[in-house]
């Protein structure tokens, strides 16, 4: 039997003020973990209940229960993870258990996830960081607090003030990268102001503009900015079918099924001629090791809920100057 024995919790970690983007606000990362043991040796996942497709904790937590015993009689941990891309829907599920196999494998081998994964050593990773969506001026202020990152993500979604949104947040950090996100709030009627306001003030690639259900107005648009598929990228999405109407994806390992789903779907943006963003939800260390991992195939790396939270697990990645550090051994992988 592959483990003798695992515990799957349900968490909650507080945040540092609240989370907003066009759907709503949060307080905390509510998160699902999965340890594995056996013979001394634990592997530990955490995925992030996606309430964007329906997702819960409590629907997460039994859907892992489901996972774990479809692969319990595996013979090793690359089996049970075949079996889990094989038989299991990609979600915050899959993701706990695939990364907890791949940590477990790890342990047991006396080696690193990079080196059974085929994969270069993590080395620190510039990182965004999020600007909520708030008021012109407070994202403004937001990002002169944090002059320190050299990369900002605005949230934005609220088409009236999206504009002065962005040049404020130009005109306080003139020399920052940019990159945007509306969250799927803008309507068609405002997307050729709002993506030449964008091109304006210099931001890198926007992420979903459009609602998924009503992306075909992407399809073939002379965009001055690329377009980056988030939500529409949903679970178990062909990537390769976007291409006409997105120029990026955000490739999430809740999204995937984990980092074994990431790898594959990164491959396949690739091959369909899109650049990659390496996106995650709000959540602890422990997910966004998994996550850093393929952070060196990204364009774009979007992993800043150390920065995020009030508090983080015991050996949390760090992020410094803008740079996420990689994941320590006592941490995962």
């Amino acid at each position: 039997m592959l483990f003798d024995s695992y515990q799957i919790d349900i968490e909650r970690w507080p945040l540092l003020t609240p989370f907003r983007i066009a759907r709503g606000a949060k307080t905390e990362a509510v998160v699902v973990t999965v340890t594995l043991a056996r013979d001394g040796i634990v592997g530990r996942g955490e995925g992030c209940p996606y309430p964007r497709y329906g997702e819960t904790p409590e629907t997460a937590a039994a859907a892992l229960e489901a996972d774990l015993h479809a692969v319990r009689a595996a013979a090793t941990p690359a089996a049970a993870r075949a079996m889990l891309a094989a038989d299991c829907p990609p979600n915050s599920a899959r993701n706990a258990l695939d990364c907890a196999l791949w940590d477990f494998e790890a342990k047991a081998s006396g080696s690193t996830v990079s080196a059974c994964a085929g994969l270069p050593p993590p080395s620190p990773l510039l990182t965004s960081y999020t600007l909520s969506l708030a008021s012109p001026k407070e994202m403004a202020d937001a990002a002169v607090e944090h002059r320190e990152c050299p990369l900002l993500k605005l949230k934005l979604g609220d088409p009236p003030l999206d504009a002065e949104r962005m040049r404020a947040v130009r005109a306080a950090r003139p020399e920052a990268r940019l990159v945007a996100d509306a969250n799927e709030g803008w309507r068609t009627c405002d997307l050729e102001d709002l993506l030449a306001v964008a091109a304006e003030v210099g931001i890198e690639v926007v992420e979903q503009p459009l609602p998924a259900t009503a992306d075909a107005a992407l399809k073939n648009l002379a965009s001055p900015v690329p377009i980056c598929a988030d939500e529409a990228a949903a679970p178990g999405a062909d990537i390769t079918r976007l291409a006409d109407r997105y120029q990026a994806i955000n490739i999430k390992i809740d999204k995937t099924g984990g980092l074994t789903g990431a790898l594959s779907a990164i491959r396949h943006a690739r091959a369909a001629g899109c650049r990659v963003m390496i996106g995650s939800m709000v959540t602890t260390s422990l997910s966004m090791a998994p996550a850093a991992l393929i952070g060196a195939e990204a364009d774009w790396v979007d992993l800043d809920s150390p920065l995020l939270l009030a508090r983080d697990r015991p050996h949390a990645m760090t992020i410094t100057a803008g740079l996420l550090s990689p994941p320590s051994p006592e941490l995962w992988g």
